[in-house]
């Protein structure tokens, strides 16, 4: 499991489907301590916005460089300091959106870099919500395009509070510096983005392909559900294609092939989703790794590769179902 970033403010929470699968649960990992508490969201009223100061970056100045940034000089701001380094020309970014960006991180006062993607070579995906993320991203990066470089100073009053973050090494009185490199954007009305696939077997379910960010459609057919796992494109993006340990944003919907009924949709809760294909059931797992991002995906996942007989409580998932799902693949991370 790839490590949890030290700018989310409370654990993301998982898709149901990853808390009763039949696999273990990997621990080895648990990243507790990495993870600011929900405390590290303040309830501080919005900053006033300023442009510096800011120290320089000396080094990797392009978007999607590795930046090198210069120890503070003198006193940071007391508001949140933001400039643009780069300007985008794509999508803005919004309040409760979900951004992908790359970034690093480090206290102004000693230049220590306390966290940052590039190293890892994932970026983060994070939504801009109160108790999501620590509140000086939710304001620097609002308003933002996607292909901008940002850069800005977040004061303790707008990042992890007087408490600080040990597990990092920020004391409760550090002013701390990000370079974000915002490389995509999406709101909870983001679809699947690609080209119709014919979904000519009358014995699988159909599913819309509409994508104006409502929910599609799934028709369960009058036919005996399938015995093996069934992974097909209904839109087929253009992006890379998914591996067996990335993790992955989403939009999906799930009903029961035996009656049809919904339990579970991020449509429904207005708020998308995003996990690693190593912590959901087998049907998940296998039946994304290898399609391409910005794809509308039909998996039926057989009860051997789903819940079995031990679905999750209040789920409204019966012992043995056969699941279905629409899944549209937004980003890897």
């Amino acid at each position: 499991m790839r490590r949890r970033s030290l700018l989310i403010a409370v654990p993301a929470g998982l898709v149901t489907l990853a808390a009763c699968g039949d696999e273990e649960s990997d621990t080895s990992e648990t990243d507790a301590s990495a993870t600011p508490s929900a405390s590290a969201t303040s309830a501080a009223p919005p900053p006033k916005i300023v442009d510096g100061p800011l120290p320089a970056i000396t080094a990797g100045a392009e978007f999607g460089q590795k930046p090198t940034v210069a120890k503070g000089s003198g006193d940071p701001s007391k508001q949140l300091a933001v400039k643009t380094v780069v300007t985008g020309g794509g999508r803005t970014v919004a309040e409760n959106d979900y951004v992908v960006a790359d970034y690093l991180g480090q206290v102004w006062s000693t230049a220590k870099v306390f966290d940052n993607s590039y190293d890892r070579k994932t970026p983060l995906a994070i939504q801009l919500a109160q108790g999501a993320i620590i509140d000086g991203w939710r304001y620097a990066l609002a308003g933002k395009k996607t292909g901008s470089r940002v850069m800005f100073s977040v004061p303790p009053t707008w990042g992890y509070g007087t408490q600080g973050n040990e597990q990092a090494g920020i004391k409760g009185d550090d002013t701390l510096v990000f370079v974000v490199d915002v490389k995509d954007t999406f709101s909870a009305k983001s679809s699947a983005k690609g080209t119709e696939v014919a979904q000519e077997n009358k014995d699988l379910p159909k599913v819309g392909t509409n994508t104006d960010g409502k929910a599609p459609s799934i028709e369960i057919p009058k036919a005996d559900a399938p015995k093996k796992l069934v992974a097909d494109y209904v839109i087929e993006g253009g992006g890379a294609q998914v591996a067996a340990d990335d993790s992955v944003l989403v939009q999906y919907k799930g009903v029961q092939w035996g009656n049809g009924k919904e339990f579970d949709s991020t449509y429904g809760r207005g708020q998308l989703t995003s996990f690693s294909l190593e912590q959901v059931v087998k049907g998940w797992s296998q039946g994304l790794t290898g399609k391409k991002v910005g794809s509308r995906v039909l998996i039926v996942i057989p009860p051997d590769l789903g819940y079995g007989d031990n679905p999750p409580q209040g789920s409204g998932i019966e012992k043995g179902a056969t699941l279905v799902f629409s899944v549209d693949i937004l980003a890897k991370m």
